[in-house]
């Protein structure tokens, strides 16, 4: 304290480490505000991601039918869903079984779905494009197109259908993999759909 100066009083001193405190916390909040736009930047902001209803007239049962698999007609089931959040530009569909014995198998593969679309008839073609501008991937059994329920003997699995809801169109080729369509489709869901049922064979 220089001398001759005033000293200064209690409450003068409690209000001068008030404001220091308070400038402290001013500096502190600027700074991880700052650090968050940067680590932020580049990033893709997405809505929260929000539930759609996906169901299938075939598979009501929770169990799928044989002409649905490879002991079957091998065709694809009728789908429907619900509609999506606003702000969707295409919708994706994966199909498959978490319970192979070499790890989860994929047997569907479709993407690029018109955001208008509610539903799938039965036995959708194998063909890399669809009608209506979709494409298919190539699931595990390496063709194009849908691969029906064919597990193991002795042995039940479950198939779990997902539909994506995207804000986007996906720029891949036909024939993608279905990394390939996880990789595409990261933080770009608006909203999924999920179905699953169950198929063993004796």
């Amino acid at each position: 304290m220089l001398i001759g100066a005033e000293p200064i009083q209690a409450p003068e001193l409690d209000m001068v480490r008030t404001r220091q405190k308070r400038l402290g916390l001013t500096w502190i909040v600027v700074f991880i505000v700052a650090l968050a736009g940067c680590h932020s930047k580049g990033s893709v902001v997405t809505a929260s991601e929000s539930k759609m209803e996906l169901t299938s007239s075939n598979l009501q049962s929770g169990q799928i039918p044989l002409a649905y698999t490879c002991d079957g007609a091998n065709i694809s089931p009728q789908l429907s869903w619900s509609d999506p959040p606003p702000g969707t530009e295409s919708l994706a569909l994966i199909v498959t079984d978490p319970d192979a014995p070499s790890g989860t198998f994929t047997h569907w593969i479709l993407f690029n779905l018109p955001a208008s679309s509610r539903s799938l008839s039965p036995g959708v073609p194998e063909k890399d494009q669809l009608a209506d501008g979709s494409r298919q991937g190539e699931n595990d059994f390496d063709r194009t197109g849908y691969g029906g329920p064919c597990p193991p003997h002795h042995s039940d699995h479950r198939y779990v259908f997902t539909l994506y809801a995207l804000d986007t169109t996906l720029d891949l080729p036909v024939g993608a993999s279905k990394k390939q369509v996880d990789k595409a489709i990261k933080n770009h869901v608006l909203a999924r759909g999920e179905l699953t049922a169950h198929y063993g064979r004796e």
